[in-house]
């Protein structure tokens, strides 16, 4: 049996946990990431976390094969370092070289996008499917995409940002500079600005109750509402899975997936978000005639997706023996 280590690493938090070579977590643990840090103490913690995983489930070092890392931002899988995150201290990182020192294994790193749609390939929603994309709804939008089994991000590996193509031209300022992006309109935070903006204008609705009950606004209180019956609510999901199924129409015509995977935390209100989801976005990708069409999935992997997803792509690297951009499922 071969073991592998996965790493996601996030602003917040760092897990890690150990993978079999068929995509089943043994144990897992987290730490805080504690951003404002040096990178040099973040990634050390990143190795001495793996070696308590290791301990933790039973195996020495030697019965792992490698550690894959999912981290945000674009990596250098060749260089073993990751050149750029936004909401993280890294420029130019040596993971590879710096976690070595920690614990004497192969390291592989690739985006956490790109690591959540492997996981959902290998096992998850798009299991056995070589042609796959999954995309996540979050503060931003993620997309990892699978092409003939193998993850694709660009010759630099800074692809499938799917949440920077315009939705709307000239619309609402994004992070990246661009006006419109997919991810104003399409993520969980675009849900709750749309929520916050429509409660405002309707201080009768449901949608204030709601909120207070909750104590804040979040991605839930529009469903909630929604389900009690109010309009103003419903407005707000009709228009939120307007924008959305517009850019997985986009996604599907662009990649034309097998399977096209919808995660994150607003994917948990199940049907209410999946059923008008999928009928209007199937409405608008061009399928010729007789063309097979896409299927539309929610993810199944949940919060295992990046650690998962991370040590299948290390597990893919290392199966090639090379150091480079390889991620087969």
């Amino acid at each position: 049996m071969a073991y592998y280590v996965g790493i996601d690493l996030g602003g917040t938090n760092i897990k890690a946990g150990i993978v079999t070579e068929e995509g089943k977590m043994l144990n897992k643990q987290s730490i805080k990431t504690h951003a404002e840090r040096p990178m040099e103490e973040i990634i050390k913690d990143m190795g001495e976390l793996t070696l308590k995983v290791i301990e933790e489930a039973g195996l020495k070092v030697a019965d792992v094969t490698a550690i894959g890392i999912g981290s945000p931002g674009t990596p250098d899988n060749k260089a073993g370092a990751l050149v750029y995150a936004n909401n993280l201290p890294f420029n130019m990182a040596p993971m590879r070289r710096l976690i070595r020192e920690v614990v004497d294994l192969p390291v592989y790193i690739d985006n956490d996008a790109n690591c959540a749609g492997m996981a959902e390939a290998v096992a998850g929603a798009a299991k056995g499917i070589k042609d796959s994309v999954t995309i996540t709804l979050g503060t931003g939008i993620g997309a990892g995409v699978i092409i003939g089994g193998r993850i694709y991000s660009g010759f630099n590996q800074a692809g499938s940002e799917f949440g920077h193509t315009v939705l709307v031209s000239g619309g609402l300022q994004c992070s990246c500079g661009r006006k419109g992006c997919f991810e104003k309109y399409g993520s969980a935070s675009a849900l709750v600005r749309m929520t916050k903006e429509a409660a405002e204008a309707n201080p009768d609705s449901e949608l204030n109750k709601v909120i207070e009950e909750e104590g804040k606004i979040n991605a839930k209180i529009a469903f909630i509402a929604m389900r009690r019956g109010d309009k103003v609510a419903a407005q707000v999901i009709d228009e939120y899975t307007d924008y959305l199924a517009d850019g997985l129409a986009n996604a599907i015509n662009t990649f034309m997936p097998e399977v096209l995977v919808v995660g994150g935390g607003v994917c948990n209100e199940g049907d209410p978000l999946l059923v008008p989801l999928q009928e209007k976005t199937m409405s608008r990708p061009y399928f010729g005639p007789g063309v097979r069409k896409t299927q539309i999935k929610l993810a199944e992997m949940g919060n295992d997706a990046g650690i998962v997803g991370a040590a299948m792509m290390g597990k893919a690297c290392a199966d090639d023996k090379i150091d480079g951009i390889s991620s087969a499922v």
